[in-house]
């Protein structure tokens, strides 16, 4: 990569093509990047739904209750359960969390969202939210009318636990440790990568489709049902069975919920894949699938700053390409890809630096723009340094039609 990426700047530096002739070059030599390190080349089929529609059934919806401490629905199979000492506690312990980011921090991003993020084409576009781990809160505070949304990370999709399995447990122990699950998004808006490497692969649960499911219900939502799906080589969602030798999993799971206050319904997809270069290049599957997007609402935080890496350098060509708006802190791309066309930028908050390890990825250009008055204020902590240091978040909006190769 690094030889393809020495040319594709010597392009950008000798020639006066537009922006949409420089991203083409750049993704055409990413591409052929992937053919020279893999006979496996995706080509730009349109994605397209799952075939069928969800199966409805209640399993995922009590589980989702019983886990975030909230009561279940008449003749629930956890009722016996709920009476036991040790999910009373979890459920004071959960609502007191609850309780604290409802009246603190949720208030003033919804109404961010209401001021800043409702105008056309972002409400009816599919949300893309790459290395989200299981932050279904913020993607849908954020996005709260969206249809689809597309998270993507590396921990595995999971299971369900069921009553029995439950039961056989010490659920003192096992309820206090998935209230640590999602400690630190209540707490710091976002989730420790090595706390999810932990707890994610069969020390809490065996994936991110519980602590998905959680987040749901105690934002006010229903699960309707669920289906475990993959991507296949051609780019489409499938039920999940059998994956074909030879093909990467792109394993995932499908959740239909309905939002209570207006009975709205949602689909998410949580999809297991790695989204480094070298993974890309060999899964023609997922890139098929980003190839057939068009229009996106894209949306990063606290991504470890991947993309400001040359080895992540795939997933954001194809998030510039593809997004009709993008919103992120300062760990998602950055800020020299929006200081031209197609992209109008809004800050907002305040930039002083990454915080902790990541401080020496400064950028000098973000610093500047914020020294300028257009930048809005932010009216709540969110990413890295919480409470610690300014936050920030840019939304870039196209200005003119996103690519569909």
């Amino acid at each position: 990569m690094s030889f393809l990426s020495t040319k594709t700047n010597q392009i950008i530096r000798q020639s006066r093509l537009d922006w949409r002739m420089i991203l083409g070059v750049s993704l055409a030599l990413v591409l052929l990047s992937c053919s020279r390190s893999s006979s496996t080349v995706a080509t730009a089929t349109p994605a397209e739904p799952s075939p069928a529609p969800v199966p409805h059934t209640r399993e995922a919806n009590d589980v989702a209750r019983f886990l975030a401490g909230l009561p279940g629905t008449p003749d629930s199979p956890f009722s016996q359960l709920e009476k036991q000492p040790a999910w009373a506690a979890h459920r004071r312990e959960l609502d007191k969390a609850w309780s604290s980011i409802e009246a603190k921090t949720l208030p003033s991003m919804r109404a961010f969202q209401a001021q800043e993020l409702t105008s056309a084409p972002i409400p009816d576009s599919l949300v893309l939210y790459p290395f989200s781990g299981p932050d279904a809160l913020m993607l849908t505070v954020f996005f709260p009318r969206n249809p689809t949304y597309v998270m993507v990370a590396l921990e595995p999709p999971g299971t369900l636990p069921t009553p029995k399995q439950l039961a056989g447990k010490n659920l003192n122990r096992t309820l206090q440790r998935v209230r640590e699950t999602v400690s630190s998004e209540l707490h710091r808006s976002f989730f420790i990568t090595r706390q999810m490497d932990r707890q994610f692969r069969g020390q809490v649960s065996d994936g991110l489709f519980s602590p998905i499911l959680q987040l749901l219900v105690r934002t006010n939502h229903t699960i309707l049902g669920h289906r475990f799906v993959r991507i296949g080589e051609d780019g489409n969602i499938v039920a999940r069975g059998v994956i074909p030798p030879g093909e990467i999993g792109n394993k995932g799971v499908e959740i239909e919920f309905q939002t209570d206050a207006d009975q709205s319904i949602h689909k998410l997809y949580y999809f297991s894949i790695n989204l480094s270069d070298a993974k890309l290049c060999e899964n023609k599957g997922f890139l098929t699938y980003l190839g057939g997007l068009k229009g996106v609402t894209t949306y990063f935080k606290a991504t470890s700053y991947m993309t400001h890496h040359a080895d992540f350098s795939i997933i954001r060509d194809q998030v510039l390409a593809k997004s009709a708006a993008i919103l992120q802190d300062d760990s998602g791309i950055p800020f020299h890809f929006f200081r031209d066309q197609p992209w109008r930028v809004q800050l907002y908050g305040d930039y002083v630096r990454p915080y902790g390890s990541f401080r020496w990825l400064e950028q000098a250009d973000l610093k500047k723009a914020y020294a300028e008055p257009a930048r809005k204020p932010l009216n709540f902590q969110i990413g890295y340094g919480f409470r610690r240091i300014p936050s920030n978040l840019l939304f870039a909006s196209r200005t003119t039609p996103a690519r569909k190769d």
